[in-house]
Formats: C-alpha cells, structure tokens, sequence
C-alpha cells in the first residue's frame, strides 16, 4: 500500500515554468554584478535571505522535522546543490546568458537517464526523441566551434553532473514535506557556503545590497516551485519541458545584456520550443 499520489504532469509543468521564469530573474542579477563578488559569498548571501524567509514558515511546522528519515539523502542533496550554485554563479558572469542556458540544457539528457536506470522512471519513446530534437537545437544554437575556452564553460560541466545529481536526490525525496525539504536546502547552503565566503569575503558596494537580497528572494521562491514540480510531473515531461527557459533566456540577453543572438541560434531555439510543445501536448501524458 502507498500514499504517493498519481502524477500530474499539467501541474507539474505550471510549477517549472514559474521555477524557470524566478530562477531566470535570480541569475539575470548575478550576472548584473558581474564578477565583483566571490561566487561563495553570493550563495552565502542568497541562502541567508532565503533561511531568513523560510524560518518562521519551518518553526511552525516544526512538527514535520521529527523523526526524519533519509537524513543521508538530504545532506546528499544539499552537498550537490552547494556545488551546482557555486559553479552556477561562477560561470554565469563569464559567458552569454544563452550559452550558459543552452549549455545547461545537456543536464536534462543526463536526469532522464539516471530516472529511468536509478528510480525505475519510464520515460517513453516521444520525450526521448523530443529530448533528442531539443538537445540537436542547442548544438546549433550554441554552435561549439564559435564559443572560446573560459573557465566559465568549464564550470558548467561542473554544473551539468551535480545539477543532475542533485535533481535526482530531490526526487528520491518526494515524499518528504516541501517545508522539510526547502529548510534542508537553505539551512545547508548557508551553513556549507559560509566558510568559503568567510575567507573571500569582498565589501558590499553601494547600491548592491538590494539586488543580492532580490536574488535570495526570487530564487528561494522558485525552490518551492521546483519541488512542487518535481512532486507532481515525471522526469522525461519536465526535463524537456525545461528547454522553455532558453526562451526566457535569449529575451533577458536580449533585453537586459544586449546580447543579440544570430540565425542559427534562432534555428536551434525554434527547434528547442518545437520538441517542449509538441511533448507537452502529447494527450496520452499531461495527466499520467
């Protein structure tokens, strides 16, 4: 006998899409910052707004931490998350705000193999072959041969294994409480990231403070809606759904950095959004 709810990949979809949007927000203003700040401290900073939110929310519900169990799991997830941020926050600075997306997209690929040999997830042949077209979209779009070594794109092969990593423990956790779950990440960001940030400590600048806390509250917000997600929706519906954000991404370089994106990431991107529509309206796995 079991409790686990059925899925249901339209309300699944609804929460990632509003995780993506908060999420794109939250690296738009780390990327405004630029290299100015440590990327430990930024995730130091944005975990303690976060712990800060979230407090009187896991007080109240203190009854939720009692007797928990897979303890090992949720460190597990936080020691990724911690590693997945700080690469994240690294690289985002130092490359275009599409190619850090678009990069970001071979993480997807690699969580809907791990659910499907680590968590018995069956994926279908419509979202592998949709998952195909999307990952073919960002070869082009990103077009590998005109993109110049950095750092940056080193760390997003950091962010890519321990993304998908971490996703993975968050859905092996599905059954815990949301608040358990959010306080666990929080809690552990800040504690893990604080003595990096402590060492590499850089003055606040004026006119900084705002922004950083800004990034703490849109990205805590879009952890809820990343869990509610990933309780609702299968992995191989969401990990292609996900592709949307490159969207979401291109408009904010466009708008935001004046990164103008040429025709073959116009091509890649249209594919991208082609293989995220065409399996998100797939009427045999909306509600599934």
């Amino acid at each position: 006998m079991t409790d686990t709810p059925i899925r249901d990949n339209l309300r699944g979809g609804a929460w990632l899409l509003a995780d993506l949007s908060l999420n794109i927000w939250a690296l738009s203003i780390v990327k405004w910052l630029g290299a100015d700040y440590a990327s430990s401290q930024v995730v130091f900073l944005r975990a303690l707004v976060g712990l800060v939110l979230i407090l009187p929310m896991a007080w109240r519900r203190r009854a939720a931490f009692r007797g928990l169990p897979d303890l090992d799991l949720h460190l597990l997830r936080v020691g990724f998350a911690v590693v997945t941020l700080t690469a994240s926050f690294f690289a985002i600075p130092r490359v275009p705000m599409a190619t850090f997306t678009a990069i970001g997209f071979t993480r997807p690929l690699i969580t809907m193999v791990l659910a499907a040999l680590l968590l018995g997830e069956v994926i279908g042949r419509r979202r592998w072959i949709a998952a195909g077209v999307a990952f073919f979209g960002i070869v082009i779009a990103v077009n590998p041969s005109e993109v110049p070594w950095s750092w940056g794109l080193a760390a997003m092969v950091v962010v890519v294994l321990s993304g998908s990593a971490a996703i993975i423990a968050t859905r092996r956790l599905r059954d815990a409480p949301v608040i358990v779950m959010m306080a666990f990440y929080t809690a552990g960001l800040t504690v893990f990231s604080a003595p990096f940030t402590l060492w590499n400590w850089t003055p606040i600048q004026h006119g900084h403070l705002l922004p950083l806390i800004l990034i703490g509250c849109f990205a805590q917000t879009a952890q809820a809606c990343f869990l509610r997600a990933h309780y609702h929706g299968a992995a191989g519906f969401l990990s292609v759904l996900s592709y949307l954000s490159l969207v979401f991404s291109v408009g904010v370089g466009f708008v935001v950095f004046g990164e103008r994106p040429g025709p073959a990431f116009a091509l890649g991107a249209s594919l991208v959004v082609g293989a995220a529509l065409w399996v998100t309206a797939d009427p045999r796995g909306v509600r599934r």
